[in-house]
C-alpha cells in the first residue's frame, strides 16, 4: 500500500520492519481463515488528476516482476506537494476487482478494501510514537514520519525491503486488482493515483 503520498513512504518502512511470525499472527487474529499470496504481478501507477491537484507521485518504480512474496523488493519513488500537509489527513481507498470482465467494487471489511480513513496522521503516530526516531530507510534519507509535513518533494532511492509472508481472506484471493486513492484535508483534494496490479494466491488455507 499501503497508503499514499507520505503516508506510502512510511507503509514501505513499516511493511520492512515486520517479520513473517509477525505478519502471519496479525493477519490471523482479524481473519479467522485465509490464502497464502505468493505472487503480485504487472503493478502500474499513474496519478490520477492530471494537473490539477497540490500532491503528486512525480515516481515510482517497484521490482522486480513479478514480485515473489515473501521476497525482497526494490522500491525508488519520489513524491511531492505544493501545500503542507497537515491533521487530519482524510484518505480514501476504493479497491476494484475484475470478475467476468466486469470490475466490482470491494466492500471495506475489517479496515480492508474500499475503506474511507479519517487522519492518516493519527495512523502514523500509532505505527510510530511521536518523539520516536524515524525507521529504517526513512531515517538514513532524512524522510519525516509524522505531520505536519512541509510544502516540497520527497525522494526514495533505490532501497531493497523483504516482503514476509503474507496471507489474505479468501474474497481477496487471486485476480486482477484496480486501486484508486484520494487524499484530502478538510474537503480540499490534496492528491489522488492509481494503482493496478494482479495478485496470485495459493489454493491452500487454513483455520
Amino acid at each position: 500500500m499501503g497508503r499514499l503520498l507520505f503516508s506510502f513512504l512510511v507503509a514501505c518502512a513499516a511493511l520492512g520492519g515486520f517479520t513473517s511470525d509477525a505478519a502471519a499472527r496479525l493477519t490471523q487474529n482479524i481473519f479467522p481463515w485465509h490464502w497464502q499470496l505468493t505472487t503480485v504481478n504487472g503493478f502500474s501507477w499513474a496519478n490520477c488528476d492530471g494537473e490539477s491537484l497540490p500532491g503528486k507521485i512525480q515516481s515510482l518504480a517497484v521490482h522486480p516482476d513479478p514480485i515473489s512474496i515473501p521476497g525482497d523488493l526494490i522500491i525508488s519513488t519520489v513524491l511531492s506537494t505544493k501545500v503542507p500537509v497537515e491533521s487530519p489527513v482524510k484518505i480514501a481507498i476504493t479497491v476494484e476487482k475484475e470478475i467476468m470482465s466486469e470490475w466490482i467494487k470491494v466492500p471495506c471489511i475489517e479496515s480492508l478494501g474500499s475503506c474511507t480513513y479519517e487522519d492518516a496522521c493519527a495512523i502514523l503516530d500509532a505505527l510510530i510514537q511521536p518523539g520516536q526516531e524515524c525507521p529504517e530507510p526513512l531515517r538514513t534519507y532524512g524522510l519525516p514520519c509524522h505531520c505536519p509535513f512541509k510544502a516540497g518533494s520527497y525522494s526514495l532511492p533505490d532501497t531493497s525491503i523483504k516482503i514476509p509472508n503474507i496471507s489474505l481472506p479468501s474474497w481477496l484471493a487471486s485476480g486482477n486488482y484496480r486501486v484508486t486513492g484520494v487524499m484530502s484535508h478538510k474537503s480540499e483534494e490534496i492528491g489522488c493515483a492509481k494503482f493496478t496490479f494482479s495478485l496470485q494466491s495459493s489454493d491452500s488455507w487454513w483455520w
